[in-house]
């Protein structure tokens, strides 16, 4: 090969690697960015925050949906080709992007911190620590989810789900969600969503 072919060669060698891949979980996650924009954290406060939260989670959640089992009317469609791998992979993408910080605002501030933090014993409502930690970072090996700065909109509709009965996604942790919810008012949910999104 003459000298200036491998010098071609080299120099095109160092430029592909230097360069920004771009892999499958990025194509997987074209669509997305519509609702959850590209970093995962939306700017709309009816769809979830998905960067950083743990791949365990999220990869659970988007197969619940994909196959059914979790009602989803917003996600119709957009996880009905993808594999389990194409899954996993999306789940890594949204885990690897940064987390968002939110501001909770000071209305029920301290009622959203007790309930959070204690519970409500009289209820049998269980502290949000025991299972999403107290910084909200979650339980990653568990698969409890990132709650930190999580939309309280979000929050407040999932919640309201759980005690409606509309949601049950915690059937493999013995319907804890469910149990905590079922005590809880509107405002109860509304001032602990709000606690949650200063959290991180």
């Amino acid at each position: 090969m003459p000298k200036r072919s491998v010098h071609a060669a080299i120099a095109l060698a160092i430029v592909v690697a230097l360069a920004p891949a771009t892999s499958v979980a990025s194509d997987l996650a074209g669509p997305c960015v519509a609702c959850h924009a590209e970093d995962g954290n939306s700017l709309s406060p009816i769809y979830p925050n998905l960067g950083g939260q743990n791949v365990a989670y999220l990869e659970r959640q988007m197969i619940l949906m994909r196959d059914g089992d979790r009602p989803a009317p917003l996600m119709a469609g957009q996880l009905d080709n993808m594999s389990d791998e194409d899954i996993r992979e999306l789940a890594e993408h949204y885990a690897a992007q940064p987390v968002a910080a939110g501001q909770a605002k000071d209305a029920d501030l301290a009622l959203g911190e007790a309930i959070y933090r204690g519970g409500i014993l009289d209820k049998g409502v269980a502290a949000c620590t025991a299972c999403h930690a107290p910084d909200g970072a979650g339980n990653a090996l568990a698969g409890f989810p990132r709650l930190a700065g999580q939309h309280p909109d979000y929050t407040i509709a999932q919640m309201t789900a759980y005690r409606e009965g509309d949601r049950a996604t915690d059937e493999n942790n013995g319907g804890v969600m469910r149990d905590v919810a079922a005590n809880m008012t509107d405002g109860e949910i509304k001032a602990v969503a709000n606690y949650i999104l200063g959290l991180y």
